[in-house]
């Protein structure tokens, strides 16, 4: 027992460690990146043709982007030398990964849940790039200063207001698609939350009405 405390409290202590850090470093953007299952393809999309030349999502199938509404023209569109039921996996090499960052980059599958306000996070991170001096040939981040990973969205290229809407709803999709992906079957538990609630209210109305009819005979 006294064990599990300790490593419950060094948990705590490195999770709170991580988001002092990020705070010291960058304000979040409180963005809502909602459930929309729109957004969730656009955000599939920009992921897949994108992200994953780095990143995996190894506990998603592409088949399972039919959660989200894509019909399996769509999904097969996505798809290069991956098969429709293949894991979410970056089909550049590890060694190569690794050989580019120094580490082989971060799976994503559960990215959106792995600190507190994680989809805030995913969203900052992308909207955070800038050039560091006037050349502009070297970005950085300013939510993690010194990161590694490249400003995939072109964010500090754009030039324009509308430049930057466009990209910041970008990263807005690829945040509520990773947020799905963290939890796939969060949506329909919560359907089925509902018609417990409402089989359970019920079920107290019926119960209520037969003890008053039981109790009226006794007396």
């Amino acid at each position: 027992m006294r064990r599990l405390l300790v490593l419950l409290s060094a948990v705590a202590m490195f999770a709170g460690a991580q988001n002092a850090m990020a705070s010291a470093a960058g304000a979040l953007k409180m963005v809502d990146v909602g459930s929309s299952e729109q957004a969730r393809q656009r955000g599939a999309e920009i992921v897949v043709s994108t992200c994953m030349m780095c990143h995996s999502l190894k506990y998603i199938k592409f088949s399972d982007l039919k959660q989200i509404g894509m019909t399996e023209e769509q999904i097969l569109s996505l798809l290069e030398d991956q098969s429709i039921d293949d894991r979410m996996l970056s089909l550049t090499s590890i060694e190569v990964r690794k050989e580019s960052y120094g580490k082989v980059p971060p799976d994503l599958s559960l990215m959106a849940i792995a600190r507190q306000k994680g989809p805030q996070h995913i969203y900052t991170l992308l909207t955070g790039y800038y050039y560091k001096d006037a050349e502009q040939d070297e970005t950085d981040n300013h939510l993690f200063p010194g990161i590694k990973m490249p400003d995939v969205l072109a964010y500090a290229d754009a030039e324009s207001d509308e430049e930057r809407a466009e990209v910041e709803a970008q990263a807005h999709d690829v945040a509520s698609f990773l947020v799905w992906a963290a939890d796939p079957s969060a949506e329909s538990r919560r359907t089925i939350g509902v018609y417990v609630i409402l089989y359970l209210i019920i079920l107290t109305a019926l119960l209520y009405m037969l003890k008053r009819r039981i109790w009226r005979k006794l007396h």
